[in-house]
C-alpha cells in the first residue's frame, strides 16, 4: 500500500507543479510582463519546486537525510541522467550562448558553498538565508544576460482568454496538489525505507530525487526535439543553483539540516565530480553522445555503489 501512495503523491507533487507553473505564466502573461523575466523566475523556480516541496516537509518532520539528499541526488539525475540521455538523442548540439564563460560560476559556486558549510554537519537557519540571497543574486544575473531562458514559455498560453476564476481555481488545486503530494511522499519513502531496511538518505537520493527529476527531463526532452541546446543547458543549470539555493536554504530555515559527510562522502562527491564535467564539457563543447554514455556510466556507478550499500 505504501509503495501505491509514494507512486500516487509523487504524481500528484509534480502534477501539481505544472498547473503552478502553467497559471503563473497565464498571469505573467496577462500582465505584460517579459517572457524572460517569465521564464528566468516561473519557470526556472517551477521545475524546482517539487524538491523543494519535498524538502521543507522533509525537514518539518526532522528528516535531514531525506531533505538533503534529495538535492544531491537531484544535482547528480539532472546532469548524468537528462544531459546524459540528451546528448545522446540529439545531433549536432551546439548552443549559442557561450555556457563556459557565462555560466560556469553559478554551476559550481552553489555546490561549493554546500561543502563549505555543511563541513560541520549542519546547515544552520543563517546559512539557509544566505543560500535565498544566493538565488537572488543569481536572478539578478539572469536579468543582465537576458538571452539565458529565452524561449522556455509556453507559446500557447499567448493565444488563450485570461480567466481569473480558471486560473484562479487551477492554481489552487495546483498548490494543494503540491503540499499534500510532498507531505504523502516523504511520509511514504519513510516508511517504504524502514520496510526495506535502508536509510532514508538512500529513499532521498534515488525515489524522490529521480520523482521530482522528471519535470527537468521532459523539459529537456522537448527541448532537444526543437534544437534548444541553450534551453536545454540553462535549464539544467537554473534548476541546479534553484536545488541548492532555494530548496536547500528553505528547507535549513525551516529547521537545521545535518548532513554525514562521512557517511555520505561518495555521494556528495559525486555530484561535485558530475558538475565538474558538466562545466569541462561546457567548455569544450564536447555536446556529443560520447559525453552522453560518460555522463550515463556517472550514474551507473551511483547506482552500484548504493545497491551494495543495501
Amino acid at each position: 500500500m505504501e509503495y501505491l501512495i509514494f507512486l500516487v503523491s509523487m504524481a500528484a507533487l509534480i502534477k501539481g507543479a505544472d498547473y503552478v507553473i502553467d497559471e503563473s505564466e497565464r498571469i505573467a502573461l496577462h500582465y505584460n510582463i517579459s517572457h524572460f523575466v517569465i521564464g528566468a523566475t516561473i519557470v526556472a523556480l517551477g521545475t524546482s519546486l517539487p524538491e523543494m516541496a519535498a524538502s521543507v516537509f522533509a525537514s518539518l518532520n526532522g528528516k535531514s537525510d531525506l531533505a538533503v539528499s534529495n538535492v544531491i541526488g537531484s544535482t547528480i539525475f539532472n546532469i548524468a541522467l537528462v544531459l546524459g540521455v540528451v546528448f545522446i538523442i540529439t545531433k549536432n548540439m551546439a548552443p549559442k550562448r557561450d555556457m563556459f564563460a557565462e555560466d560556469s560560476a553559478w554551476a559550481l559556486f552553489p555546490i561549493l558553498v554546500f561543502l563549505v558549510i555543511g563541513f560541520d554537519g549542519e546547515i544552520s537557519r543563517w546559512e539557509g538565508f544566505i543560500y535565498i540571497l544566493m538565488m537572488g543574486a543569481y536572478l539578478l544575473f539572469l536579468t543582465n544576460h537576458a538571452d539565458a531562458l529565452a524561449g522556455e514559455i509556453d507559446e500557447e498560453l499567448t493565444s488563450e482568454v485570461f480567466d481569473w476564476k480558471r486560473t484562479g481555481l487551477w492554481l489552487g488545486v495546483g498548490f494543494v496538489m503540491v503540499v499534500v503530494g510532498a507531505n504523502f511522499t516523504v511520509e511514504s519513502a519513510s516508511t517504504i525505507a524502514r520496510n526495506f531496511g535502508v536509510s532514508e538518505w538512500l529513499i532521498g537520493l534515488f525515489l524522490i530525487a529521480l520523482g521530482t527529476s522528471l519535470p527537468e527531463l521532459v523539459v529537456s526532452v522537448q527541448a532537444a526535439k526543437k534544437g534548444n541546446a541553450d534551453m536545454i543547458i540553462g535549464n539544467i543549470i537554473g534548476s541546479n543553483v534553484a536545488n541548492f539555493t532555494v530548496v536547500l536554504g528553505a528547507a535549513a530555515i525551516v529547521s537545521p539540516l545535518s548532513v554525514d559527510f562521512t557517511a555520505n562522502a561518495f555521494d556528495i562527491m559525486t555530484a561535485l565530480i558530475v558538475t565538474v564535467m558538466m562545466v569541462f564539457i561546457a567548455a569544450n563543447k564536447l555536446y556529443n553522445r560520447s559525453s552522453g554514455i560518460v555522463l550515463l556510466l556517472m550514474l551507473a556507478l551511483v547506482l552500484g555503489n548504493s545497491f551494495q550499500a543495501l
